[in-house]
């Protein structure tokens, strides 16, 4: 990890681990993005033609979409046709020198291609194949297609968002994919090297659906306090039940979230927009919650965002800007941790956020196949070789 008071300057826990990447959109790159920012040697495995799908969905940027410039930095490209046999060969020498593979195909196709793990296994005794899948290498869906929206629909997650007794409400990014996908992968691969010396090559069999299902964990604990009811969007704590932890409207349209849970912060809170309250308020009932939640948002639509953010800056009682997109780079927050960083590039700049694990220097997203020569190479193979794999 980047020293927090040097970051640049400072080794990276994952210097000299070898990553083979097999995956396309999104889970799969931005796992990979997560490990190169702690210093994997990413090699993007491309098939010919358009490469990562990602690659041409808009919108774009010159030539290539947005969100693949976000998720790539840090990586090189490498095209082989793993249908084909000698450069299934090809990959399969590379493996007997790398730590990880990852991949993000059906179920089953690893093994149709002639790289599935028992192979992959017999090149090399401790790989690491990390395969991201909607519903897990197992179990009675695992064929089933799918994506986030579907994922997330199965885990209940779903259920859990949105206003009370309204359908449920599209969560602003991929939850199963970065949360339930990709972060607990990176997780799984980190345990899988610090524990490799005693157990060897291992498969991670990381579902998207149980992996957002697993995020639900504490209000699956709670079901089984509730003997009238199931928990559900819009009527628990965290969730809209409560006027203390809720989203309001300003005068100008935008909007202030509020998370004063705590007695001390409800207090604080209503002192600052000048409303009489009580420290049991935030315990009351479902009645008395719409009243208070009423009664609060009549107040804070009265003054504009900025105005009511110069008020809570006296208090310390846990409100803040609901901010949009175009206004992350310039909060005074995300500039204080360098959050935001750029990629230099010909048209001004390639934009780029910075994981909590990453530093803000980063090598640019490559071009399809961009490295084919260098990463082969690299991996040990001759001139020849290179030039037979390069034409074929």
């Amino acid at each position: 990890m980047a020293n927090a008071e040097n970051p640049e300057s400072s080794p990276r826990p994952l210097d000299g681990i070898r990553v083979l990447d097999l995956s396309r959109l999104l889970p799969g790159p931005f796992l990979t993005m997560v490990l190169g920012d702690m210093g994997a040697e990413i090699s993007k495995v491309e098939a010919p033609g358009s490469g990562d799908y990602l690659r041409i969905m808009p919108p774009l940027k010159g030539e290539m979409s947005g969100r693949f410039l976000a998720l790539n930095r840090n990586k090189r490209s490498l095209v082989l046709n793993l249908k084909q046999e000698n450069h299934r060969d090809a990959f399969l020498m590379m493996v007997e020198s790398a730590d990880v593979v990852v991949e993000t195909f059906r179920p089953g196709v690893m093994e149709r291609l002639g790289i599935g793990f028992p192979t992959l296994r017999e090149h090399n005794s401790n790989i690491i194949l990390a395969s991201i899948s909607g519903y897990g290498q197992t179990g009675i869906y695992r064929n089933r297609a799918g994506h986030d929206l579907n994922y997330i629909g199965l885990s209940g997650l779903l259920a859990m968002t949105g206003e009370a007794e309204e359908k449920p409400t599209m969560p602003g990014t991929q939850v199963a994919d970065l949360a339930g996908g990709a972060l607990w992968a990176s997780t799984a691969i980190l345990g899988a090297l610090l524990g490799r010396d005693r157990c060897g090559a291992q498969h991670l069999d990381i579902s998207m659906c149980e992996g957002t299902l697993a995020l639900l964990a504490a209000e699956l604990g709670n079901m089984q306090c509730l003997s009238e009811r199931s928990p559900t969007r819009g009527s628990e704590m965290l969730n809209g039940a409560l006027a203390c932890y809720s989203v309001y409207k300003t005068k100008d349209d935008l909007y202030i979230s509020v998370g004063a849970l705590e007695p001390k912060f409800w207090l604080a809170f209503n002192q600052a927009i000048g409303r009489n309250a009580h420290a049991a308020e935030v315990a009351l009932d479902e009645d008395h919650q719409k009243r208070i939640r009423d009664e609060v948002a009549g107040i804070l639509v009265t003054k504009t965002r900025v105005d009511w953010l110069e008020i809570f800056a006296e208090y310390d009682c846990c409100a803040e800007a609901v901010l949009e997109l175009d206004e992350l780079q310039d909060h005074p927050l995300h500039k204080s941790r360098n959050a935001f960083f750029t990629i230099p590039d010909d048209s001004g700049g390639i934009l780029q956020v910075r994981t909590p694990v990453g530093q803000t220097t980063a090598s640019p997203p490559p071009s399809h196949g961009q490295h084919s020569r260098e990463i082969l190479s690299d991996f040990g193979f001759s001139d020849d070789e290179i030039r037979r794999l390069l034409v074929s």
